[in-house]
């Protein structure tokens, strides 16, 4: 199955709070990948995106973290530091290698134990599980993820993290991994119905949150929303060039994401170059968007049901 690991050098690792619907991803690159983000919701909680930047000094990173537990959830990214200095893994400073660990956070303290957020065992946990099988649906960052969250929690259904990659021509691979906790409806972009989202509480229907928006006169909704991704590619980008990929990718999620990049939601996505391929980047853009997309869909496919929120991997007929 094609999934972001395709790309070399790359792992992905879990830890999973079940109980507390929590939980961490770890895409780990230890042999350095130049990195570029984009964030563009408007309610983010990340942690070293200003060190991406194109005028910044340090040009590659170790791992980026994907946590759950909103602000608090970004101790775990101490975790995967300690993971990686335990393996002499960061940038040289002359007096200790300092590991590069990025980080974005999905607000999930509403759905199960707001008071279990991840931390620094549970990062270096998911860094030390980091293999190339990337496990999908409610797992890591995904457990306490939830979309269509017009009616708030009671009407929404469950998120989680989804993967996919795009092979382009002389071996060039894009790969993508997402967490989908977005405030709006999931779609299928092919036929254009509504995978998973806000549901009627009467009949269960789906709502079309887009089309309700448009009929409201007050703005509804809640800061706890975020989709996350990381793409990945064997193509060698500049750091400026990794920031326009991250960008570009970005559309995925609005083609497949009704209303996405809201007020309510911290959109981030991380864009890692590892290997020498050559490509253009407008290639790259359009494989990035699709892999994206793929992901998002894999992510509301593959979610089970959690503390009361269904999900549609309880029912595989409805997918």
């Amino acid at each position: 199955m094609p999934q972001i690991t395709d790309v070399h050098g790359i792992t992905v690792g879990h830890a999973t709070d079940l109980g507390a619907a929590t939980g961490c991803t770890v895409i780990v690159c230890e042999q350095g990948a130049v990195a570029g983000v984009d964030v563009r919701g408007s309610a983010p909680g990340t942690r070293e995106t200003d060190l991406l930047r194109p005028m910044n000094l340090v040009e590659r990173v170790h791992a980026v973290l994907l946590t759950g537990g909103s602000a608090f959830g970004l101790a775990a990214a101490d975790g995967v530091m300690r993971f990686l200095e335990e393996r002499g893994i960061g940038f040289e400073t002359g007096v200790a290698k300092v590991p590069i660990v990025p980080a974005a956070v999905i607000f999930d303290l509403a759905v199960g134990n707001a008071k279990v957020r991840p931390g620094p065992e549970m990062g270096h946990a998911a860094a030390r599980a980091a293999i190339r099988n990337v496990e999908e649906g409610s797992v890591g960052v995904g457990a306490g993820a939830t979309v269509g969250k017009l009616l708030g929690p009671s009407s929404a259904m469950k998120g989680g993290v989804g993967t996919w990659s795009v092979r382009l021509p002389r071996g060039v691979i894009v790969g993508a991994l997402v967490v989908v906790n977005a405030f709006g409806d999931v779609l299928d972009n092919d036929t254009g119905a509504i995978l998973a989202g806000a549901r009627d509480p009467g009949s269960g229907r789906f709502l079309n949150m887009a089309e309700m928006l448009l009929t409201m006169e007050e703005m509804p909704g809640f800061p706890r929303n975020s989709t996350l991704g990381v793409v990945a590619t064997n193509a060698t980008l500049t750091k400026e060039a990794a920031n326009k990929l991250a960008q570009m990718a970005h559309d995925g999620l609005a083609r497949v994401i009704s209303p996405a990049h809201t007020m309510f939601d911290g959109d981030v996505i991380f864009a890692l170059s590892l290997g020498e391929a050559k490509a253009n980047l407008l290639s790259l853009g359009v494989a990035a968007e699709r892999a994206v997309a793929e992901a998002v869909k894999r992510a509301v496919r593959l979610a089970k049901g959690l503390g009361g929120i269904p999900g549609l991997a309880d029912n595989p007929g409805t997918r």
